[in-house]
């Protein structure tokens, strides 16, 4: 009997990079660069893939816990003296005086990674000038999506102002997806994420900005958040994660130059378009960049890529409809309801379990508006088309961690009130 390995979609795009290395159409280099890693790590992946294939990626101590570390007991004293004795301490001085004082010796690394795991920021935020130098495109297709939304008076000055979301690739500076709609929103995202897929597949990376729709930027912290020391990405970063596309966060425009010629020539020539054509609505818009612009467009200003071979990978198999869609963790009711501001779920009894109360789902609601459950990835129940709305982080009180005085913790609470594009939501599909 053969022994299923499973691999992460993170190590499923290191064999696919791995896999041209060993053809002999990548760089190791180029390879490295696109990992993430050192050309001496690269080196040591593609030896395992030689050796193994894909099954080599899997990292060997996985299931297992670290060895060194930190002691329960040692954590707690740490906290204690950091929320009292030593609060207000900066990193590295509370590193000195713990060593010093306490008989406690940590690394800094180590300590600062027990405070933020505890919610604690630093004292300081701190940020070193980088030397900058010109990036060279990717050399093959699906290595780096670059994408973003522009906000501009698309019909002219007498017009209201549109968004014009795009996806462009780093390698031949063709445009993926682009489509019109009111505002830069997280279904925006998702919508463009969808085009990229359905045309081309899942590609190694997206460049991206700071936008609040693809970057966290709240101190909402949950109790799993708090206890897994980090936060969980926005409703986009989640899709990138499960999908296994890295984000990479531009901190200028000038980096996100292959998106921002795109936008700087729409917005010359386009313009110009719309309105020789007489185009008055977003419908129209829509269908003539569809139809004819964007093709015009690539023919006219994408270039041959370095390499001829193709990183995109497939999507078959995948649940794009699940994958691209709001999320939503809940309790469900004794009377096997789940409850999202006036959406109400019923759970019908299934065939492996009678009653779902106090069981934990996962509510989605998908581009369309409809909603599904789940409950260990299987679908439980559906829902009707509603509003398409953006999860809304706001603090509640819990007394799951701490009975007697209670703990202060952000969960994502769906407002209907709240309508992503100014349109039915059936048009946001």
């Amino acid at each position: 009997m053969k022994e299923i390995i499973a691999l992460s979609q993170k190590e499923l795009s290191r064999a696919r990079i791995l896999a041209l290395v060993a053809e002999g159409h990548v760089s190791l280099t180029e390879a490295a660069e696109s990992m993430d890693v050192s050309e001496r790590q690269a080196r040591r992946l593609l030896d395992r893939f030689k050796e193994a294939g894909a099954a080599g990626l899997a990292h060997g101590n996985r299931g297992r816990p670290a060895p060194n570390r930190l002691a329960a007991k040692t954590r707690e004293r740490v906290l204690e003296l950091v929320k009292k004795k030593y609060a207000g301490f900066n990193d590295t001085h509370l590193c000195e005086v713990l060593a010093e004082r306490e008989k406690i010796v940590l690394g800094r690394e180590t300590l600062r990674s027990l405070l933020r795991s505890e919610g604690m920021g630093p004292k300081r935020k701190r940020r070193v000038r980088q030397h900058r130098r010109r990036r060279d495109p990717r050399p093959c297709r699906g290595m780096m999506v670059q994408w973003d939304g522009s906000w501009h008076p698309w019909l002219g000055p007498k017009h209201p102002k549109w968004t014009l979301m795009a996806a462009v690739d780093d390698a031949d500076g063709k445009v993926e997806s682009a489509f019109f709609t009111t505002r830069e929103t997280s279904a925006a995202y998702l919508r463009l994420l969808k085009g990229v897929l359905k045309r081309s597949g899942i590609p190694q990376s997206v460049y991206q900005d700071r936008h609040g729709a693809l970057r966290r930027n709240d101190g909402y912290w949950s109790l799993e958040e708090q206890l897994a020391g980090e936060q969980t990405p926005t409703q986009v970063g989640q899709a990138l994660h499960d999908l296994g596309i890295k984000p990479i966060f531009a901190r200028s425009a000038q980096g996100k130059g292959r998106i921002e010629r795109f936008f700087g020539v729409a917005q010359d020539r386009l313009v110009a378009e719309l309105g020789c054509r007489g185009i008055e609505t977003m419908e129209e818009a829509n269908a003539y960049l569809a139809s004819e612009w964007l093709a015009d467009y690539n023919r006219r200003f994408g270039r041959a890529p370095r390499k001829p071979e193709i990183a995109y990978r497939g999507v078959r198999g995948l649940d794009l409809r699940q994958l691209l869609s709001f999320r939503y963790t809940r309790t469900v009711s004794n009377d096997n309801v789940v409850v999202l501001g006036d959406v109400e779920i019923a759970i019908a009894p299934g065939p492996r379990r009678r009653s779902y109360a106090k069981a934990r789902v996962d509510v989605r609601q998908h581009l369309d508006g409809s909603w599904s459950v789940y409950y260990q990835d299987r679908r439980i129940a559906q829902h009707e088309a509603t509003v398409l709305s953006t999860p809304q982080r706001v603090r509640v009180k819990t007394r799951r961690s701490r009975p007697a005085k209670g703990a202060d913790e952000a969960v994502l609470v769906y407002f209907p009130a709240q309508d992503l594009d100014g349109q039915p939501a059936a048009a946001n599909g």
